[in-house]
């Protein structure tokens, strides 16, 4: 059985790349979620099934990617740790969030068509022939 990446049966997935490589997608607007919501990257990378290490590379990557960090962390211990996401990262999230709402509300019907054509022809059509 194939494992499906993306569960959803019909959507539209927006990933930004300028220059050499991915900015930012789902996967990285939703760790800035997780992190702007637990305070955490690690807690944010389990609530997305993903490893820490994992999670802190992606965090890495964001911060590398932009002119300044999106994300502040702190290390852990007595004090305890914790991260947020700084000014920058609150605008490239909500930037990536308005984006991926417009494309939806303006691709809504092509969508839908493509759907629609995927799904095959009717077995109640008069013209459908086994």
């Amino acid at each position: 059985m194939v494992k499906l990446r993306h569960p959803e049966t019909v959507g539209l997935r927006i990933r930004v790349v300028l220059g050499d490589g991915l900015i930012i997608g789902p996967g990285r607007a939703d760790l800035l979620d997780g992190i702007r919501e637990t305070g955490s990257i690690a807690a944010a990378g389990r609530r997305m099934g993903m490893s820490y290490k994992r999670a802190w590379q992606l965090a890495e990557t964001l911060n590398a990617s932009f002119h300044a960090p999106v994300i502040v962390a702190a290390k852990g211990g007595v004090a305890g740790g914790g991260a947020h996401l700084t000014p920058l990262g609150e605008e490239v999230l909500d930037a990536y969030r308005t984006l991926v709402r417009t494309a939806h509300a303006t691709g809504e019907t092509a969508i839908a068509a493509l759907a629609a054509a995927v799904a095959g022809p009717d077995p109640n059509a008069t013209d459908f022939c086994p």
